[in-house]
Parts: structure tokens; C-alpha cells; sequence
């Protein structure tokens, strides 16, 4: 039976081999385009990554680091060296990489290029050509920093190995530093692993530490520490101071200076307000006496210096502001320029007054900024003239005009004598100095902090620009005539402030006179804030005049006397201030 089957054994094992050959071949097109395309999808890995590490004296080491690289179609490979670490707030210790050089024995890639990127150092190696398959490539490369004293002994701490892109089958340290090895160790995985490497020792004559790892993943680590006897190499480390927003803003001998100069700077710009706004007090408490004359001579009123109610306003706060201008509204009534006619609430629903031009009085006792006011609010937005207008109807072109008026009160009291300079403009001139200041104060520290260590400099600028800024607000002072004038109205304030008519003026006055006496000072009272207590005065006097039931300047609705008046007078006031503040005008 035996026998039988060999023939036929034989015969199958014939047709076997000669199959292959007597099947149609495969197009050769076919294959090749599926060899390259796997030769193009094979992933670039480090089949080896060889270190070898030589410690010199003072601690420099000079390295060669054999790679076999396995591309897939790629021009070079990229190594990144961890080349700076923290070492506390405002410093780092670094372990420079440098003179790197590239050759190949196998064609490989040998042009180098190096750059610094955050705490790394990278280096890529490329060639002219995309290049497949292993090849070697050989980097020489100097560290520095790599010898620190612990204690009675140098350690050398370094990643030697890793920082790849892609992974790493293999790699291996040996570190040489011509003495005795006190210690070794190692660490594999992430730049802070403290998982130890695969195998580590030293040889036998204890002179070379040798570590190795397998199977590291792409940005893996391999971190060696060798430790020799004290003065082995006579190596440091090295720190740098890092700049950070601590150290930007730190105190050196510049920042120091800036900031000193800054404070000298603050206390001159005080001595000089002193002198500028001391000058003005000084005056001021000389001639304070002054201001204290009776208000009231005989049946007439003259004010302190015969100002106006909005020439005083301005005078004593340096600016033409809502309540001078109210004030000099109520001033003009006073005077015969207009009447003021309060509406019936009642009848139209809401509180409201009517402002009608009059000419009991000629246009040669006004001032220029009262001139321009009567025009303002007697001209409709169309450029016409109107005889009245409501309150609650001033608005439009008002607000342009009025900032003309608030323009020529500042030069009014420029041409009193009382300001050298408009006191609006010598605000402006330094309170946008300032401000400029600022902004390059700004520019400046944001610029310093991110370069230097020099950011308190740019701070010192910020902070004189917003004390210029500020400061611009006093720096207008009155000429000794304008303080002078100022030092009549203290006492006068004080008078219309107690809200108390003088002794001569009931004596000798009729109730008549007395109510024009004392509608003549209420537009003073405005501007000192005292219309409560001064609108009384007037509303006791009217109470006692026989049959008087409105004012020559202020007329209020039906069944509307002067019991009424004091709140008549405050709503107006206040209302007043409000339309003209929605006018935007001040």
C-alpha cells in the first residue's frame, strides 16, 4: 500500500511547485505602486539613540549622540533639549546646549539649524531630499551647567535622552567624569517622572555610569543623575534671572531713581500750588476785613466790588458752571430783562415756566456773556427771534449757544483783571499734558515689563501724569485784584447765608422797597447755595407788604401769593439747573 501511494506522492508534490509558475503573472505597474505606498505610510521612529557623555572640568561636557532614525518620506529630524528649568520665582538654572554639528555615515540628513522655544532648546537636522528607511545621524554638541554641589559631593543631573517627536525603541547614557562614582540613578517617562529607567549601573572600575530605556513614547524623557566626589570637576550651575512680572517690577538702582525723582516732583508741583493758590489765600486773609462792610447802604444795594451774581461764581470756583448761568438768569429778571411766569399746574399738568423777554431796561448795562445768554434762550432753533420761551423747551441750538455764553464768562473775568489766563484753558493746557503723560506712561510700562526689569519707570511716569492731570484742576490763580475781589465776598456770603435782612432795612424802608432790596440779592444767594433761607426773606417781606401778591420779576399762577414763593423759588432754581444740564450745553 505503501508502495502505491509514493507515485502518487510524488505527483502532487510535482504539481505543487510547479503551480506558481504555470499561474498568469501579476502586471509589474501593479506591484510597485503598493511597495511605495507602504514605504510612504511607515511611521519615522528612533530604532537607537546612543549618548555618550564626557565631564570636563568645570563642569562642561562634551557630547556625541549616535541616532538610528528610521524616516518615512520626511527631509530631517527634530531633537528638543530641556535646557532651562525654574529655580524659584525670579530665576532659572540653565544648562545651555551649544556648537552642535551633524554628520552621517549613511547619506542622512547634516544641516543644522538651532532655536530656543520657551524652556527648550530645538535642533533640526535636515537634508536636500526626502529620505526613507534608517539611516544614521551623528550630533556633537557641548552643555554647560550640568555639575551642581549637593552636599559632600557634584552631581550631575541631565535629560540625556528623548525630547523626540516621534518614539524611541531605544536609548542609552553612558556618562564619563574621570573620577569615582559616588551614586547613580535615572528616571524615564515625562520630564518630572520619577519612574525609574529600565537599567542603570556603573562599569567595573566605577569611572562610568550606564543607563537604558526601552520602548519610550513620543516627548519622553530619559533623565540620568551621576554623582562624584566633591571638586571633581569644579562645575556650577548656572542661573539666570528670569523675567517675569516680579522681576519687571522690581527696585534697582534706575526704578529706585525714577520713583525718588517722582516724589521730589510731587512735592514740587505741591510747592508750587502752594504758591500759586497760597498767594491767592494770603490775599485773601489780608483783606478778609474788607469783605465785611455793611451790604446795605441807605436805600440801595451795591455788591462787593460791583460784580455780577455770575462773575462771582465763577470767581470762586474758576468756572462757569449750571448754577452761574441759573443764577444770572435770575439776576437778568431781577433786573428788568425778563419776566418769569410760573404755569398753573393745574391747567397744563405738569410743572413748568414761561420766560418772556422784557425792555424795561436798555442793552448798555449788560454784560457780553449776558447778551449772548438773552440771545440764547430767545432765539428758536430756526435762527428767529422769540418773545418767550417754557423752560422745558430750551434745548436744540440752546446748548451750542450756551457754550458761547459759558466761552465769554471765562473771558469776562479775564477782563476784569481777575485771571491772567482763562481759567479753562490753563486747566485743559495741563490737564491734557497729563493725560499724555499717562498714555506714555502706559506705553512705557507695558514696553519695559516685557523687556527689562525697568516697568516701575514707566510707572513712576503713569503716576506723575494722573498727579499733572489732577493738579491741572487748581492751577488757575487769580491775579492779587481777583483774590481781592474774592476777599470782599466772604463777608457778603456770610450775610446771605444767615438769610437775615439788616436792621436798616426794615427801618427805613417801605415794603415795596424792601421786596426789591431783597429780590435783588437773591441771585447772589443762588450762587452761594442759599436760596432757602433767602427766597423766605423775600416771601416775609411780600407777606407784609400790603396787597402784594407777586413780584415786579416773578409772577406765579392764580390764587399764587408770596407765602409761596420760597418753594416757587427753590423748584425754579432747581429746574433750571436740570434743562440747562440736559441741554448738555455745560
Amino acid at each position: 500500500m505503501l508502495g502505491r501511494s509514493r507515485p502518487m506522492m510524488a505527483f502532487l508534490a510535482i504539481a505543487a511547485l510547479l503551480s506558481p509558475l504555470t499561474s498568469p503573472p501579476a502586471p509589474a505597474a501593479a506591484a510597485e505602486p503598493a511597495t511605495a505606498a507602504g514605504r510612504a505610510a511607515a511611521p519615522e521612529r528612533v530604532i537607537k539613540d546612543q549618548v555618550a557623555i564626557q565631564v570636563g572640568s568645570g563642569g562642561v561636557a562634551r557630547v556625541r549622540e549616535t541616532i538610528t532614525y528610521e524616516f518615512g518620506g520626511g527631509r530631517g529630524l527634530v531633537r528638543s533639549f530641556v535646557t532651562r528649568r525654574h529655580d524659584g520665582v525670579t530665576r532659572d538654572r540653565v544648562q545651555p546646549v551649544s556648537g552642535v554639528r551633524a554628520s552621517s555615515p549613511d547619506g542622512g540628513p547634516t544641516r543644522v539649524a538651532v532655536r530656543e522655544k520657551g524652556l527648550n532648546t530645538i535642533v533640526e537636522v535636515t537634508g536636500d531630499a526626502p529620505l526613507t528607511g534608517r539611516r544614521t545621524v551623528v550630533l556633537d554638541y557641548q552643555v554647560r551647567g550640568l555639575v551642581a554641589p549637593m552636599g559632600g559631593i557634584e552631581e550631575v543631573r541631565w535629560t540625556a535622552a528623548g525630547g523626540w517627536r516621534v518614539p524611541v525603541d531605544e536609548a542609552s547614557v553612558t556618562v564619563d567624569g574621570g573620577a569615582m562614582i559616588r551614586h547613580v540613578n535615572c528616571f524615564a517617562g515625562p520630564l518630572e517622572s520619577a519612574v525609574g529607567c529600565t537599567q542603570y549601573y556603573t562599569n567595573h572600575t566605577h569611572t562610568q555610569g550606564v543607563f537604558s530605556q526601552r520602548q519610550m513614547l513620543s516627548g519622553d524623557h530619559l533623565t540620568v543623575v551621576v554623582g562624584y566626589p566633591a571638586g571633581s570637576t569644579g562645575g556650577r550651575p548656572i542661573y539666570e534671572r528670569r523675567h517675569t512680572v516680579a522681576t519687571a517690577f522690581s527696585v534697582n538702582a534706575v526704578t529706585g531713581g525714577a520713583l525718588l525723582g517722582l516724589l521730589v516732583l510731587l512735592v514740587g508741583g505741591v510747592g508750587a500750588l502752594y504758591l500759586l493758590r497760597g498767594r491767592d489765600a494770603r490775599i485773601v486773609d489780608r483783606r478778609a476785613a474788607e469783605g465785611d462792610h455793611a451790604p446795605v447802604a441807605g436805600a440801595e444795594f451795591e455788591p462787593p466790588d460791583g460784580v455780577r451774581p455770575g462773575q462771582i461764581g465763577t470767581l470762586i470756583d474758576e468756572r462757569a458752571d449750571v448754577i452761574d448761568v441759573t443764577a444770572t438768569i435770575v439776576d437778568l429778571a431781577v433786573r428788568g430783562h425778563l419776566l418769569i411766569e410760573e404755569e398753573d399746574r393745574a391747567v397744563t399738568g405738569r410743572l413748568d415756566w414761561a420766560l418772556r423777554r422784557l425792555d424795561r431796561q436798555g442793552p448798555e448795562d449788560l454784560l457780553g456773556y449776558e447778551r449772548l445768554l438773552l440771545d440764547a434762550l430767545f432765539t428758536a432753533p430756526d435762527g428767529t427771534a422769540r418773545e418767550s420761551v417754557k423752560l422745558s423747551e430750551l434745548g436744540g441750538t440752546f446748548a451750542t449757544r450756551l457754550a458761547r455764553v459759558r466761552s465769554a464768562m471765562y473771558d469776562d473775568v479775564v477782563e476784569q483783571g481777575w485771571f491772567a489766563r482763562r481759567p479753562d484753558t490753563v486747566r485743559s493746557r495741563w490737564t491734557i499734558a497729563g493725560m499724555a503723560l499717562t498714555v506714555l506712561g502706559l506705553a512705557g510700562t507695558v514696553a519695559l515689563a516685557l523687556l527689562t526689569d525697568l516697568a516701575l519707570v514707566g510707572l513712576a511716569v503713569i503716576i506723575a501724569g494722573a498727579a499733572l492731570a489732577y493738579g491741572g484742576q487748581y492751577m488757575p490763580a487769580k491775579t492779587a485784584r481777583g483774590a481781592t475781589v474774592l476777599a470782599h465776598t466772604i463777608g457778603f456770603r456770610a450775610f446771605l447765608e444767615r438769610g437775615e435782612p439788616p436792621a436798616a432795612a426794615d427801618g427805613e424802608m417801605g415794603a415795596r422797597q424792601r421786596i426789591a432790596l431783597f429780590s435783588r440779592l437773591l441771585p447772589y444767594a443762588v450762587v452761594f447755595d442759599a436760596v432757602p433761607k433767602w427766597a423766605k426773606t423775600v416771601e416775609d417781606a411780600g407777606e407784609r407788604a400790603e396787597g402784594a401778591d407777586n413780584l415786579y420779576w416773578y409772577e406765579g399762577p392764580a390764587e399764587w401769593d408770596l407765602s409761596k414763593f420760597a418753594e416757587s423759588m427753590r423748584t425754579f432754581t432747581l429746574a433750571t439747573s436740570g434743562s440747562i444740564s440736559q441741554s448738555r450745553g455745560l
